[in-house]
């Protein structure tokens, strides 16, 4: 990881980016199915984080994200090829660095994966994924600058059940997510772990609030309970 060539121009590539929001607001884009529910429109002009899959939603709503972020395996091996083509900066899980292709708008960001959680302040030593990749958006938005940042669409609730982080293969129309394409049939994942991610949101809503920054929450009938909650409209 060190002496990769990789991981150096991702390092160059972070260093441009540190503090370049200084002050300003952004919204993390969980894939809830309440996205469906609220005007994404009014995000526009805003600085977003897009997680995952997000792209699905590109074409309806008119616009990309400003950043785009992904550390799973499987979504990575799987999404490779939609996830090169996208236009935006990428943060990607350097332990997924096999499935896609490094491009020039690609930073690699790595896990430690050593049993330890902690809130990095400067991903291009290290980032831990706190069990969701919302967790990871939290950190390199806190390096970018970004004074408050507001949750949309992190349900935190889904109605396949089981033991966290076992890998499944969805068995048709996938109802945890904003499109029922996003783990459609046919595609592997990995079941969520809750508890982990409330603990890495601990970490996370206290580190900000130590830096006299703020992570605010205004999911539509979301079941997180760690951020104060915020009405979305109300932000516009």
């Amino acid at each position: 990881w060190y002496f990769d060539l990789s991981r150096l121009k991702s390092r160059k590539r972070l260093k441009k980016l540190k503090n370049i929001h200084e002050g300003e607001r952004c919204f993390i884009i969980g894939n809830g199915p309440s996205l469906n529910k609220i005007n994404l429109h009014l995000l526009k002009n805003e600085f977003t984080f897009g997680l995952n899959r997000i792209y699905l939603l590109f074409p309806n709503l008119g616009f990309q994200t400003t950043y785009y972020v992904s550390v799973n395996n499987l979504v990575i091996q799987q999404c490779a090829k939609d996830i090169e083509r996208l236009p935006m900066p990428k943060f990607i899980g350097w332990h997924s660095r096999k499935w896609i292709n490094f491009t020039d708008d690609m930073i690699f960001i790595r896990d430690p994966y050593d049993g330890s959680l902690g809130f990095s302040k400067d991903p291009a030593d290290k980032v831990w994924e706190g069990a969701t990749v919302t967790y990871v958006a939290m950190q390199i938005a806190y390096y970018l600058g970004f004074k408050k940042v507001i949750l949309i669409g992190v349900d935190h609730n889904f109605s396949t059940k089981g033991e966290p982080h076992k890998e499944i293969i969805s068995q048709g129309a996938d109802t945890d997510h904003f499109n029922p394409e996003y783990f459609g049939k046919g595609f592997r994942w990995q079941l969520p772990d809750l508890e982990l991610s409330e603990k890495a949101y601990t970490i996370a809503k206290n580190e900000y609030y130590d830096d006299d920054r703020e992570i605010l929450d205004a999911t539509v009938g979301g079941n997180l309970t760690v951020f104060p909650k915020i009405n979305y409209v109300d932000l516009f």
